[in-house]
């Protein structure tokens, strides 16, 4: 498998070395450079503010729980794509991950010829989840938080983070950066980094077609329901 540009750097969370080993033999490739692998959540956090991965691989079942290792990422590493790796199917555990910042929730016995695309397809702002359940995540979240959800196509939507949210309706404000840090009690750097994790999930230029983008949902929102913001 290969990838136009730099390789995604990824880092790994899982207290099984087998599972480990597993997933490091799937991502050799040219399209994949893993950054750092830990066995634990407290470990997960500390990497990911030292490498800044594109991506991190997050067991469920971590030490120190996967879930909360995804809240703690998402707050320091806001620009990281998030993917959790469940032994087995939880619906309730799903719902936790993604309310607490994760991009997706995979099982550990994905389809490995599969696991690549997907991942790939996660870093680029896809869902990445089990395909049986995509419809129930877009019920749960429809009516809870559709404010997080972005359609850009008939068959295309992005999810962004509560915060993400907030800071892009702060660029559409013409707000600056500093004035946004300090609204949101945060860095100027958090803020650059909130930004862009928005590019890069919209896969636009920059934050100006970042604005344009979601004035231009937002106009046929309002003119139908089928595009723009749900």
């Amino acid at each position: 498998m290969t990838l136009p540009g730099k390789p995604i750097r990824v880092l790994i969370a899982d207290d099984h070395p087998a599972t480990r080993a597993g997933i490091r033999g799937v991502l050799d490739s040219d399209a994949f450079s893993l950054c750092a692998e830990v066995e634990d959540a407290d470990s997960a956090v500390a990497a990911a503010r030292r490498e800044l991965p594109d991506l991190c691989l997050i067991a469920v079942g971590i030490g120190g729980g996967g879930i909360a290792a995804v809240g703690a990422i998402r707050e320091h590493v806001p620009a990281a794509t998030i993917v959790m790796l469940a032994a087995r199917l939880n619906e309730d555990e799903l719902f936790e991950a993604l309310r607490a910042g994760a991009d997706g929730y995979l099982l550990k016995d994905t389809d490995p010829a599969r696991l690549p695309f997907v991942l790939a397809g996660a870093v680029a702002g896809e869902a990445a989840l089990p395909r049986k359940l995509a419809a129930r995540v877009i019920d749960e979240f429809r009516g809870h938080e559709a404010r997080r959800r972005l359609l850009l196509g008939a068959q295309h939507a992005v999810m962004l983070t509560a915060r993400e949210w907030e800071v892009l309706e702060a660029l559409r404000e013409r707000t600056s950066t500093a004035e946004i840090a300090s609204r949101l009690s945060v860095s100027p750097v958090t803020v650059r980094r909130h930004v862009s994790g928005i590019v890069r999930k919209l896969r636009v230029p920059d934050r100006d077609a970042a604005i344009r983008l979601l004035e231009s949902r937002r106009g046929l929102h309002h003119a139908g329901r089928s595009h723009g913001i749900a």
